[in-house]
């Protein structure tokens, strides 16, 4: 399975390819700094295209030609909704870019809150859900049941919720110490980089639907 980000900025390509990664790790990411590196590298062998908006606009007809691959890149939420265009909002904290990408995942091409809308018409969602799910679908922990405690899970719920560990030891009714521990050892346990590899955990193992996040 294969993905291209197509973006000049370089930045926002590893960010996003290092999130995708974690959500899909049997995907080959690459990067692209232009359309025409794009094309160059037989364009048709990616399931998704994550391009910037100022990208997809220069080069509209062949994304336009391809709308079931074709994610574009917008920075904020002040942007013209266009039927039948799928975007990710980029200049979005961690937490929110996950949870954008999670709803694609759970989704298909449907409704998107938060920082991912899709405007589109019925026969498009049928069409495409598949390909979006066969994408999207595929991170599930083989020891699921066993990778955390009980009161870590409750901790990694209440983390990827975006408590901090003050607000955690209050909710659980435990010592801040405690709950840093905790913490500590679910980032551990799930080899964590970061706050996105607890929301992909819990979200993806069904401990909390993305619309809770």
């Amino acid at each position: 399975m294969q993905i291209a980000i197509i973006d000049s900025n370089r930045l926002s390509c590893i960010g996003l390819q290092q999130i995708l990664a974690d959500i899909i790790p049997i995907a080959s990411i690459e990067m692209f700094s232009s359309y025409e590196e794009l094309i160059i590298n037989e364009p048709d062998r990616f399931v998704h295209y994550f391009v910037s908006s100022a990208i997809y606009f220069e080069h509209a007809q062949f994304f336009i030609n391809n709308p079931h691959r074709s994610i574009v890149l917008v920075h904020g939420e002040n942007y013209p909704r266009i039927a039948g265009l799928l975007t990710l909002n980029i200049c979005q904290d961690e937490k929110n870019l996950v949870k954008s990408i999670l709803q694609l995942r759970s989704m298909g091409h449907g409704k998107m809150g938060g920082g991912m809308h899709a405007a589109s018409h019925a026969h498009s969602h049928a069409n495409c859900t598949s390909s979006t799910e066969s994408a999207f679908h595929t991170k599930q922990p083989e020891q699921k049941d066993n990778i955390l405690s009980s009161r870590e899970i409750e901790v990694a719920i209440l983390l990827s919720k975006g408590l901090i560990n003050k607000e955690v030891a209050n909710k659980l009714n435990i010592s801040l110490t405690t709950a840093i521990t905790h913490r500590k050892n679910i980032m551990q346990k799930l080899n964590a980089r970061s706050l996105a590899d607890i929301i992909v955990y819990v979200v993806f193992n069904g401990f909390i639907g993305v619309e809770e996040l």
